[in-house]
């Protein structure tokens, strides 16, 4: 669960310092002594003190006794983070309700210029060491590797989406800010979830839409009806932390992966056949 807007505009100028300190210490421990803190912030011990018990109530910090009494962010306190950046800048105003969860992300309805969709790239420590088999660029130890995790995942996201718009039918990238990536709304359901008129033509709008990021470079690497969007009457390819690129070892399986996805859902669905080994080429030729 994100931590409220209303709590984030209320935390104090010393428990924003704490939250930062804890970012940056976490670098060096997996649980930050309370002195390091007290010396970081320039605060006393009782102030400190007082700090985080307030930030622990709100499921930002989390204590740990042993071996000795040591602090760290969760996800709470580093989505405060990057949304007290995203409002500074002045990128999202308000955040809205949730719209979206998955293993490793939430989405929320926000306002920037406009609605906007914010996503919390959330691999967590119980979820890691299984994302590090199959994400390469993954970090392979260190103190915090969810944090730097998330943040690697999300800054992967954001470069996709700046890379692929306009070109690709992707949301509108809009910012990001350690595990958060802000990009345009997108009201529409996903694939699994419509009744196409034109199923035919949206699988071509599709198929066309992966060539072309091929063209570009990527490959989605995650390709389902699960994440594409369908919006007045246009498809809107979504989740692209796990994008490969084109020259990678594994491409051509990968590809072939996403490409035998969605020709599988629009034969099971649409009774509509077609040859895997003649879309593969028609994408990469």
């Amino acid at each position: 669960m994100v931590v409220s807007p209303e709590r984030i505009r209320s935390l104090h100028k010393y428990e924003k310092a704490i939250l930062a300190a804890l970012e940056r210490q976490m670098k060096r421990y997996e649980w930050v002594p309370l002195e390091s803190l007290e010396q970081a912030t320039g605060l006393s011990e009782s102030e400190v003190t007082y700090r985080l018990s307030r930030l622990i109530a709100w499921g930002m910090v989390r204590f740990n006794p042993v071996p000795y009494d040591g602090y760290a962010l969760v996800f709470g306190g580093y989505d405060t983070l990057a949304l007290t950046t995203l409002t500074k800048k002045g990128t999202i105003s308000a955040l809205g309700t949730k719209i979206g969860e998955g293993k490793e992300s939430v989405v929320y309805e926000a306002l920037g210029l406009g609605p906007v969709a914010i996503k919390f790239h959330r691999i967590g420590m119980r979820s890691f060491n299984t994302a590090r088999v199959n994400r390469e660029y993954l970090p392979e130890n260190g103190h915090c590797p969810w944090l730097i995790a998330s943040k690697l995942s999300a800054e992967r996201e954001y470069l996709a989406l700046t890379t692929l718009h306009p070109k690709v039918s992707v949301p509108l990238p809009v910012g990001q800010n350690r595990n958060a990536v802000v990009m345009a709304l997108i009201t529409g359901p996903s694939l699994s979830r419509c009744r196409l008129d034109e199923p035919d033509e949206m699988l071509d709008a599709i198929l066309e839409n992966v060539r072309e990021a091929y063209r570009l470079g990527m490959i989605h690497a995650d390709l389902s009806e699960y994440n594409i969007l369908i919006e007045d009457g246009k498809c809107v390819i979504i989740d692209w932390p796990q994008w490969m690129e084109t020259n990678h070892q594994n491409a051509g399986t990968i590809l072939e992966r996403d490409i035998t996805n969605i020709l599988a859902f629009f034969e099971r669905k649409y009774k509509i056949v077609r040859e895997p080994g003649d879309v593969l080429r028609c994408v990469t030729g």
